[in-house]
């Protein structure tokens, strides 16, 4: 499901989109939560966040709908680290998109037999100038 703002005008994504969730109302159920999860990233303190979060695995787990309802006790069960992004503000996204491109240039080549070339691939990924160590 896209973010309202990603929904496409010009292919009348919005239209289509309030459409199917007249008619469908799990669908439903589950875009608005998937809103509602959102705002647990937009909250100015930890307390709020956690506020947040909790109400949102309460609603979810009430939900009725089986995909949900697993998902808030996954959400309930990683509860500490989810809010531990208020301590630090830091994610983990860029770090695992880099190593997804490695893993993926690494395969794209069947291996690598020169360490020292691969490396030089691994700084050239962003052009960045990073030292590796060992």
């Amino acid at each position: 499901m896209k973010n309202p703002e990603n929904l496409d005008s010009v292919k009348k994504e919005k239209d289509r989109l309030e459409e199917a969730l007249q008619l469908n109302k799990p669908l439903s159920c589950a875009y608005y939560l998937k809103e509602d999860l959102r705002q647990i990233w937009l909250q100015k303190t930890k307390a709020k966040a956690e506020r947040v979060l909790t109400d949102w695995i309460k609603r979810s787990a009430s939900s009725g709908i089986k995909m949900l309802m697993k998902f808030a006790k996954t959400l309930a069960a990683h509860r500490s680290g989810i809010l531990a992004y208020y301590d630090y503000r830091i994610s983990s996204g860029p770090l695992e998109g880099t190593n997804n491109k490695i893993k993926t240039m690494k395969r794209m080549a069947y291996g690598f037999r020169d360490m020292e070339f691969f490396k030089l691939k691994i700084m050239a990924i962003h052009e960045s100038k990073y030292a590796l160590v060992g």
